[in-house]
This record gives structure tokens, sequence and C-alpha cells, in this order.
């Protein structure tokens, strides 16, 4: 299971937008997508977890690509490292 992450989304993107672009490459088993507390609409990033080859398909396909008027950027989650309060 790979975790990928996906900037540059339009504020008017739904969960269900998202899942059906993804779709198209394999199966989408969670997908988050951030939203503004004050007026809903998404705030142009998400998470998007799929299998290992589907989701470097969907890398390969979506990345720098047009969704709703907009080019999204999809790459492999790498993570949070080094923030505040971890530790080493």
């Amino acid at each position: 299971m790979l975790t990928l992450f996906v900037r540059g989304l339009p504020p008017s993107t739904t969960e269900a937008s998202l899942t059906e672009l993804f779709g198209g490459y394999g199966k989408v088993f969670d997908l988050k997508l951030s939203r503004d507390l004050f007026t809903g609409k998404a705030r142009g990033i998400a998470t998007v977890n799929m299998e290992g080859h589907e989701a470097r398909s969907a890398i390969s396909g979506l990345d720098g690509s047009d969704f709703l008027g907009s080019t999204i950027y999809v790459a492999l989650d790498k993570g949070t490292r080094g923030g505040r309060g971890s530790r080493r």
C-alpha cells in the first residue's frame, strides 16, 4: 500500500470526483481531502492510498495533468520527518 500526495486541486474538488479520477488506475482504499474549516471548500491538497503498482501508474498518468481546470501534481507521500516534537 502506498500513499500518494496530491496538490494543485481546485476548490471545487470533491471526494467523489477524486475517487473517480484515481479509480481509473486501480482501487482507492482511502482518500483524505483537506478542506477549509470555515468555507468547506477544498484547500488544494489530498492523500490517496492505493496498491503499489496502481499508485505508480496513477503517478505517471496524472502528475502534471489537468483536473477541473487546474494542473495537479501527484507524488509519493514522504510523510513528515523532523517536525516539531519529534525525537531522533
